[in-house]
């Protein structure tokens, strides 16, 4: 059974930095294409961050764009996303997906979602 389990939250001050971590297990993971997103309370959840299978290409959204790294690591079938310079309307729960392709912008295109890790910036 495939699954995603994301790691790596926890709450930290604004400017600091944090690393998410997503590993996939019951997947052949470099068949898919991974991508980060974020929910804030009372807000719909949005997309943050896109990479292809080889993670010579990466998407970001322009609220993280020049803050945000993606990475992966297809020997350990694993994610990152690397926070930097974090600010308060960074704190959501971050989850991360696999998907075959299409625009990174659906989400209906990711067919395997993780429960999602809990990032609070504090100020």
């Amino acid at each position: 059974q495939a699954q995603l389990v994301e790691s790596g939250g926890g709450t930290v001050q604004a400017g600091g930095s944090q690393r998410l971590s997503c590993t996939a297990t019951g997947l052949s993971f470099d068949d898919y294409v991974m991508g980060w997103f974020r929910q804030a309370p009372g807000k719909e959840r949005e997309r943050v961050s896109w990479i292809s299978r080889s993670g010579q290409t990466t998407l970001y959204a322009d609220s993280v764009k020049g803050r945000f790294t993606i990475s992966r690591d297809n020997a350990k079938d694993t994610m990152y996303l690397q926070m930097n310079s974090l600010k308060p309307e960074d704190t959501a729960m971050y989850y991360c997906a696999a998907g075959y392709g299409g625009s990174w912008k659906s989400e209906s295109n990711y067919k395997y979602w993780g429960q999602g890790t809990q990032v609070t910036v504090s100020s």
